[in-house]
């Protein structure tokens, strides 16, 4: 007697649970050999969940691509960097708006869309297949995800990696593994479940070019917040943080307020930062009585500075670093080796600012002209935002 052939089952994923796991390198383990293998890998970040595939298996990344819903003018994929200095691998273009905002959101909730026109582009040495799912109209989405169990995956990995962020036009990001289980169907093998996502809520997707930025797709990071991040940081670094580098503050707010036409306490909501710190400064010192009234002769006032030391932050946050002399510079490069190439000191001849501390008010004076001429030198040498 012949029976009815009964309909196959689908194929369920294997779900680990992070927050049960003896040792999380063994679940990286799985992870990687798995993505090294060509299958599909759900993972969490702060954000929401996606899919991993490696682009070095142009199957994986079709069944990837499978998932997401074509957008018109944008890739299917996006995809996952070490970090941000790894995006002008991708995108040798990109602008220095679009340089600040990497260094300064990634890794965390911002997506972002550059162009891939760049002959240098390491897009370009991708199979055609996987090409395709990853460019959209001459565009490609970099993003840097802030959950550590991706960034580990990534780093013993032999290339990049593809995510898929599985959503329907007007349908919610998956933000627990139940919903991206729903989503991945039988093209999931493995399922990283960390519980509900951090933010539970899309990252915002911005598109960068030479001019600045706009918002695509409004996420967990504010429009405000973004423009805030884009601007231009100048950060002025002395020793104690309260004779020098606060002069250079105040006058260089003073040069950028004239060059912007508006006031010096201003110059922030037009898209300039100006901050000093110093090597060993403490924090919450003031400025030195000498510094006030040299500066107060000049429509500065310092009365209500407080000195703070130079720290990673400051650092990793500053598009141009400015020290009063050499050993200032070598200390900042000795202690941020990558901000080396954003640290230079402020005389264009290579000369130390003089140093005013228990002088009187006249060597004051003299050391802030001095820093007023050399702060004229290098105004044309930053990329200050149009009037």
């Amino acid at each position: 007697m012949a029976f009815p052939k009964q309909p196959a089952l689908p194929m369920r994923p294997m779900v680990i649970d992070l927050r049960k796991t003896d040792d999380p390198r063994d679940v990286v383990h799985r992870a990687v050999q798995m993505l090294a293998e060509g299958r599909a890998v759900a993972l969490p970040t702060e954000t929401d969940y996606v899919v991993a595939a490696s682009v070095r298996d142009a199957a994986a990344v079709a069944r990837l691509a499978a998932l997401v819903p074509e957008r018109p003018g944008e890739p299917r994929l996006s995809l996952a960097l070490k970090s941000a200095d790894e995006a002008l691998d991708w995108a040798p273009r990109l602008s220095p708006i679009g340089r600040r905002i990497a260094r300064r959101c990634w890794p965390g909730p911002v997506t972002m869309l550059v162009a891939d026109d760049h002959p240098e582009s390491l897009v370009h040495r991708l199979a055609p297949s996987a090409r395709g799912a990853i460019v959209g109209d001459g565009r490609l989405r970099l993003r840097v995800p802030g959950h550590p169990l991706l960034a580990d995956c990534m780093r013993m990995l032999a290339g990049p990696v593809a995510l898929a962020e599985p959503a329907a036009t007007g349908e919610s990001a998956p933000v627990t593994a139940p919903d991206v289980i729903a989503r991945g169907g039988e093209t999931l093998s493995l399922v990283v479940d960390d519980g509900r996502s951090r933010y539970a809520q899309p990252p915002s997707t911005i598109e960068v070019d030479d001019h600045g930025f706009r918002v695509v797709h409004p996420g967990i990071v504010s429009a405000d917040t973004l423009r805030r991040l884009s601007s231009l940081m100048v950060l002025f670094v002395c020793t104690g943080n309260t004779c020098r580098s606060p002069m250079a503050e105040a006058i260089f707010k003073q040069l950028v307020a004239e060059r912007l036409g508006c006031g010096p306490d201003e110059v922030d909501q037009h898209g300039v930062i100006v901050a000093s710190a110093g090597i060993a400064a403490w924090g919450g010192g003031a400025a030195s009585a000498g510094a006030i009234e040299a500066m107060r002769e000049v429509g500065a006032d310092l009365t209500g500075h407080e000195s703070q030391p130079v720290t990673e932050s400051l650092v990793r946050q500053a598009d141009v670093i400015w020290t009063m002399t050499a050993a200032h510079r070598a200390a900042v490069v000795a202690q941020f080796p990558e901000a080396g190439g954003r640290t230079t000191i402020l005389s264009p001849d290579r000369l130390d600012v003089i140093d005013p501390i228990g002088g009187p008010v006249a060597t004051y004076r003299t050391c802030a002209e001095q820093i007023r001429q050399h702060l004229i030198a290098r105004l044309d040498t930053i990329q200050l935002p149009p009037r």
